[in-house]
């Protein structure tokens, strides 16, 4: 349902929406759907109770994370107000992690715990030198961080646009 592809887990929360042109095609459409995501990316081993305003609070963080990440990634200056939204997050309480008897990990906490990481891990890629870029699938707006040799890495995910947009030009080369 969730997919964790762009190398940093704040561009993967902003992948929750998968289109920002066209249709706005939001994975985070209920509370419980949030509280999947935290689970799915290893935040929280269970699935915490979110109700409405956390969802708006992490929706919130989502969009202010996502037109930084525009911003850089074009090498234009960070609005003010979603500065704010993003420092206000990061100033909270982190998940508790321990390490069990068997060598692996538990993670617990609340829903605003989760969103702390969140935009601990915006402002950690935000503040770097790493190379954000757009997918280059038209239909796909996801962002990732290109850390491929010579910075060539062009989609999101190989499997998914980088595949279509080669079947597709597969298909009209030899409908011709």
């Amino acid at each position: 349902m969730f997919t964790f592809v762009s190398g940093n887990l704040a561009l993967d929360f902003a992948g929750t929406v998968k289109a920002r042109t066209g249709s706005f095609d939001d994975a985070l459409d209920a509370p419980s759907a949030l509280a999947d995501w935290l689970v799915a990316a290893e935040l929280l081993d269970h699935a915490p109770d979110c109700d409405a305003a956390t969802l708006d609070r992490a929706v919130r963080l989502r969009e202010a994370a996502y037109r930084m990440a525009v911003a850089v990634s074009l090498g234009e200056p960070l609005a003010e107000a979603d500065r704010r939204i993003v420092n206000d997050c990061a100033a909270g309480e982190l998940p508790a992690i321990s390490l069990r008897p068997d060598g692996t990990v538990t993670r617990s906490g609340t829903p605003a715990a989760a969103l702390t990481a969140i935009a601990r891990s915006a402002i950690e890629l935000l503040g770097s030198s790493a190379t954000i870029k757009e997918c280059g699938r038209p239909e796909c707006t996801r962002l990732y961080v290109d850390a491929s040799r010579g910075g060539t890495r062009r989609w999101c995910d190989m499997t998914i646009c980088g595949n279509r947009v080669k079947s597709a030009a597969f298909r009209a080369r030899h409908a011709e």
